[in-house]
């Protein structure tokens, strides 16, 4: 493992020598950029089939020096703006002006996306549908972490699934976390254990956008993106910036039976500088989060948990000549959270205690040289280490301390060949983790013995694969057939195991996407992928359900079988503009067949009240359905409103738990909406909502007669709904942002949550806090 990272790294920075530097050549372009007789700031200068880029200052200005002498496209891109190119000719120690008048793209037409086939190219022309998350959607939701933006998206849904840990995961398309892939920079290290809290962890500040793909994406991305995949990007730098914000929030204000409101303090930082030549450039971010825990039914125990989080990063760059640039990402998150009783006690002392200890250490390498005008080889390495300190435990048991580590990798190299009307992508990566979950030993007292630590499990997953994707235009239809062949191997060795428990195979993933734009305006796209989810450890299987009645936990059973994909999609996306008014309107609908679905056998307590939810496949498998839609409404350049909403079913073959066919917390129908309105001068109103229907949710509480049995229960549907106002003012050349916002104005907020040491901390469902009060401030030049 090290000798294949440490190659890939030969290779990245021998890269340079081989390719040598360039000399100066003091070719120079200067101009600016205008939108409807106004400077631009901020927008991305680049010029085509280069590394060489930078952004307009805040007058809308920009500089590039020392290019390259010859025939240059200098592109110019930004969000919410369409994309304009000028072919100009660089001569040696001559500076040319060069000025951009471009128009507006409130719909996103031309916007670069990078998930959708695994190469930048324009929405409009991608062969699946990619919707993207902005900071500006961060700030209309209020959102200072990743889990609570999600919900803005069409097919997404955040839910959180216990009370004592607050354990959250996403559902895409109906199907639970696990189902999808979540990329770093398009990098698959985000591991299954990172995963019980990870999107809880990620502070919105650090991303410079996240791309969605619904559907199957295994073709490209590999196992677990049978529903699709969650593509965060970190903020490059490219001008000199800086940026300083700090809110506070009030949770539960008024909601009655409640204890006191719980406090949520946040602050923030992010700067960048680079170098006068523009060939190195670096950036900072940090984030800290202390958030307190909240009872909503005060019976002294947490509906949501404390939290003390802290992130710091970095991104740096460096170009080698015109065409290579090396980067490097690094980030550290250190997370404590705690939830049950008597908080401010050691856990073994409370009645009811989960306490999670969090060290995520992420650093990746990348190396991009580009061939020919467009052609570009990509090499890469990443990594991510986890190391969590557990505890999951009631009435003061010392046995329930636990130590977890995990280190996942991702290597390997990717080609993109542009030709006259099609392009190539073609790669190897190898994708490897290993995880040792260890429940610490003690001192029994009453047998006077010390124990000794106990091996929970101990898994290495590696996959080996090759991908390709070959994408042909014919006028107004596009062609893009792809597929991918992994080897997969996993070795586990549980606590009542004397041997590894090994499983391989080998599996090809097919895509097939077709694009035909019907008018300019209107596209419909139609698509067949593969996928599969190998029978590794997934991230439920890390987190423990604990109460005084029961304390569940999550195994693989031992013949179980990969679970394989067949999904289907259509859509029709159709943009205008009449009059003022721009409108864009998805309709997507999808079918998604599953093979040996993943389904859970829940076994009786055993002495220790400890019940095994034991993964088996269904028989005759599931299938998940339904229609995703999305309404964009720009009637001016002062307001916006994007609303979603989902129907669909899923369901199993045959009935499961509870006999019903019907996939557990899993709501037939939900959406969102956001607005937002500049409504005069520096003043903006923001204004947000998020329906949750009806969904069975099984309770196995201490309000019925038989807890071990459980029954299942129908919950309510919720309509939460927000606002926000800012007012930005300029001082000494920075801006600065005062902002206040309420979260769920109406509390429509679960209000049957199980009570007491013996209740069941899963039985949680619907919106993810009750009323929030927040009000905060930023200051920075790229406001």
């Amino acid at each position: 493992m090290k000798n294949f990272i440490l190659a890939i790294a030969v290779i990245l920075f021998s890269a340079q020598f081989v390719l040598g530097q360039k000399k100066h050549s003091d070719a120079v372009i200067v101009g600016h950029v205008v939108c409807n007789d106004e400077h631009i700031p901020f927008v991305n200068v680049t010029i085509k089939g280069t590394t060489i880029g930078t952004s307009t200052d805040g007058t809308g200005h920009y500089r590039l020096v020392n290019l390259p002498v010859g025939k240059l496209t200098v592109v110019v891109s930004g969000l919410g703006y369409k994309t304009s190119e000028k072919i100009i000719t660089t001569e040696a120690d001559k500076t040319i002006e060069v000025k951009f008048e471009i128009e507006e793209d409130a719909l996103g037409i031309d916007e670069v996306v990078v998930t959708g086939d695994k190469g930048a190219s324009k929405r409009t022309e991608s062969p699946v549908i990619v919707s993207s998350l902005s900071p500006a959607l961060f700030s209309v939701s209020q959102s200072t972490v990743l889990s609570e933006s999600l919900n803005f998206s069409p097919g997404l849904r955040m839910e959180t699934n216990c009370q004592n840990c607050g354990f959250n995961q996403v559902r895409m398309n109906g199907m639970e976390g696990p189902y999808s892939q979540i990329l770093i920079n398009s990098r698959p290290i985000f591991s299954g254990l990172a995963g019980v809290y990870g999107l809880e962890l990620i502070p919105t500040n650090m991303i410079e956008k996240v791309e969605v793909v619904r559907g199957g994406g295994s073709a490209l991305y590999g196992s677990n993106a049978i529903a699709g995949t969650i593509n965060m990007i970190l903020k490059d730098p490219l001008v000199d910036s800086y940026e300083l914000g700090a809110s506070t929030s009030l949770i539960g204000v008024g909601v009655d039976g409640a204890d006191d409101p719980a406090l949520d303090y946040n602050a923030n930082f992010n700067a960048s500088v680079v170098s006068d030549d523009y060939k190195t450039g670096l950036s900072v971010y940090g984030f800290y989060r202390n958030k307190e825990a909240f009872d909503a039914n005060n019976d002294g125990f947490s509906e949501l948990t404390e939290i003390d989080n802290t992130t710091v990063g970095t991104r740096f760059f460096h170009r080698f000549g015109f065409r290579g640039k090396l980067a490097v990402d690094f980030f550290h998150i250190d997370e404590k959270r705690r939830g049950g009783n008597k908080l401010s006690y050691l856990p073994h002392m409370a009645d009811i205690a989960e306490q999670l200890e969090h060290k995520i250490t992420t650093t990746a390498v990348s190396y991009d040289q580009f061939f020919r005008e467009e052609d570009k080889l990509s090499l890469y390495a990443s990594g991510q280490k986890v190391d969590r300190a557990s505890y999951y435990g009631v009435e003061r048991s010392l046995a329930d301390y636990g130590q977890t580590d995990d280190f996942t990798y991702n290597v390997g190299a990717q080609y993109d060949a542009k030709f006259m009307n099609s392009s190539l992508i073609f790669g190897l990566e190898n994708t490897h983790s290993s995880l040792d979950d260890k429940k610490l030993g003690y001192y029994d007292k009453d047998q006077d013995i010390y124990t000794d630590n106990v091996t929970i499990s101990d898994q290495t997953s590696n996959t080996v694969g090759l991908f390709a994707q070959y994408t042909y235009k014919f006028e107004k239809l596009k062609l893009s057939l792809g597929g991918r062949f992994d080897h997969y191997s996993i070795k586990d060795k549980a606590a009542d195991k004397q041997a590894h428990s090994d499983k391989s195979g080998n599996v090809f993933s097919p895509r097939v996407n077709v694009l035909y734009d019907i008018l300019p305006e209107l596209q419909f796209r139609v698509s067949y992928s593969q996928g599969y989810r190998a029978p590794q450890i997934f991230d439920e299987d890390l987190h423990i359900e604990a109460s005084q009645a029961r304390r569940v936990i999550h195994k693989n059973s031992e013949d179980l079988k990969k679970e394989t994909s067949h999904s289907y999609m259509t859509s029709l996306d159709y943009n205008t503009t009449i009059g003022n008014t721009k409108i864009g309107f998805l309709v997507e609908g999808f079918y998604t067949k599953l093979n040996d679905a993943f389904v859970k056998e829940s076994s009786d307590p055993d002495e220790n009240n400890v019940v095994t939810r034991l993964r088996t496949n269904a028989e005759d498998g599931a299938k998940v359905y339904g229609i995703n839609t999305e309404l964009s409404i720009f009637p001016s350049r002062d307001l916006s409103i994007v609303a979603g909403f989902t129907s669909q079913r899923s369901e199993y073959q045959k009935p499961q738990e509870f006999d019903t066919k019907s996939f557990l917390r899993t709501p037939n129908n939900y959406g969102f909406i956001t607005v937002d309105w500049d409504f005069a001068g520096n003043w903006c109103l923001n204004a947000t909502g998020n329906y949750t229907g009806k969904m069975y949710v099984p309770y196995y509480g201490n309000t019925i007669s038989d807890p071990i049995a459980g029954e299942l229960r129908e919950s309510s549907s919720f309509f939460d709904v927000g606002t926000k106002i800012e007012y930005t003012t300029q001082l000494n050349g920075a801006s600065v942002k005062f902002w206040g916002g309420i979260k769920n104005i109406f509390n429509s907020y679960q209000d049957d949550f199980d009570r007491n040491i013996d209740r069941d901390p899963g039985y949680i469902y619907g919106p993810g806090s009750p009323r929030v009060i927040s009000f905060g401030v930023k200051i920075g030049n790229l406001l």
